[in-house]
């Protein structure tokens, strides 16, 4: 069996200073914000090459507080995409403002830039440009035409922990960058985290009262916030784990590239690593008309599979208000159909690497030789 995602691999990898981590923070009882979170706030803003970093409950408050630091509410307009999980659209949604949804460009799955000029209106506030499955977006057009409007660029980098856009790493290259720590990304916790990074100094203080009711001290509320802290356990486990993400970013290049190498000539589109990209492959995304029943024939034979997204948010009933209608935005919506994540973690095998592809690969030789299997969806 080839799990989608081995977490119990990279545990086994790091037991003993996690569990020495854990003790401290038992030791010295500081469960809720404390000296971890302050500590791995400063490490992982520096490893951001940001200036701020604040620690928050989950990768949607971090975007929720971002949004909220720069004055978005009722009345504003954000721009983002729909093929994205959907905390980035209901983040929006929870200040008040009306998400107003581009297309992606297909290659990359990431934002398309020639599409966000003709979205701006009197009342766009902010963009946010998704790093999705570890792939940072086309970041200087996104900031060429923010700079123009007077927009935020608020980066949603909750897959993208050390991906770098042509040397810079992401959440520092727009205003503020929003990160998650749930347990299966990149970089994540043993429970939920989040946090925003920042190199602003107003938007870093008043993130830091929203997270903690909106007190700048205890019990002298500025602001009306929230109960969105960092406890001090995940920060310690995430200091850990920080000192490691390096080598385990690299392990998944390196499968990435595997996969590549492997599946070349297959006919199976591949994920496209962007010329300006550091990719961290927190996925890495095939693409197939026939997924459905790619996944199944994959899982007899023991290999877990994802999809990431089956449908693209403006498309989910939840957010039927937004008016939106299928065909709006068919590159979204053809890579909603089609993707099929395959394993991949840091700790993934190269014989598992070679199973998983030679699996894809007799599915593909298949279909071209089975007019009946290349048209079931």
């Amino acid at each position: 069996m080839i799990p989608f995602v081995d977490l119990k691999a990279q545990y086994g990898s790091i037991k003993g200073e996690v569990n020495d981590a854990i003790a401290r923070v038992l030791e010295r009882c500081e469960f809720t914000l404390g000296n971890e979170v302050a500590a791995f706030e400063e490490e992982f803003s520096a490893y951001c090459h940001a200036k701020y970093g604040i620690g928050v409950n989950t990768g949607t408050s971090a975007l929720h507080l971002a949004l909220l630091a720069a004055g978005i509410g009722p009345g504003d307009e954000v721009i983002t995409t729909p093929f994205t999980f959907v905390a980035t659209v209901s983040a929006i949604c929870y200040t008040g403002a009306t998400p107003v949804l581009v297309d992606i460009d297909p290659r990359a799955f990431t934002i398309d830039p020639t599409a966000i000029e003709s979205a701006v209106t009197p009342r766009t506030r902010a963009i946010i440009p998704i790093h999705l499955y570890g792939q940072p977006a086309d970041m200087d057009p996104v900031l060429a035409v923010a700079g123009k409007h007077g927009l935020v660029v608020i980066e949603d980098a909750c897959q993208a922990h050390g991906a770098e856009y042509k040397g810079r790493r992401t959440g520092s290259i727009g205003h503020l960058g929003c990160f998650s720590f749930y347990p299966g990304k990149n970089l994540g916790a043993y429970g939920e985290g989040g946090m925003v990074v920042t190199d602003n100094p107003q938007y870093a203080r008043a993130i830091r009262m929203l997270r903690d009711w909106g007190a700048e001290r205890k019990y002298h509320h500025v602001l009306k916030g929230y109960n969105y802290r960092l406890e001090g356990i995940q920060a310690a486990v995430l200091r850990v784990k920080l000192r490691h993400l390096e080598g385990w970013t690299e392990a998944r290049r390196a499968s990435a590239a595997r996969y590549d190498r492997l599946l070349a000539g297959s006919g199976v589109p591949t994920p496209s690593a962007m010329s300006y990209a550091r990719h961290v492959f927190h996925i890495y995304a095939i693409r197939t008309r026939r997924r459905s029943t790619w996944q199944e024939l994959l899982q007899v034979q023991g290999i877990h599979t994802g999809i990431h997204y089956p449908i693209p948010v403006h498309l989910l009933p939840a957010f039927a208000d937004l008016g939106c209608r299928a065909g709006q935005f068919p590159h979204a919506e053809q890579a909603a159909n089609e993707v099929l994540s395959l394993p991949m973690y840091p700790e993934l095998t190269a014989d598992q690497c070679e199973a998983v592809s030679h699996a894809v690969r007799n599915l593909a030789s298949i279909e071209e030789e089975s007019p009946m299997l290349a048209s079931t969806p």
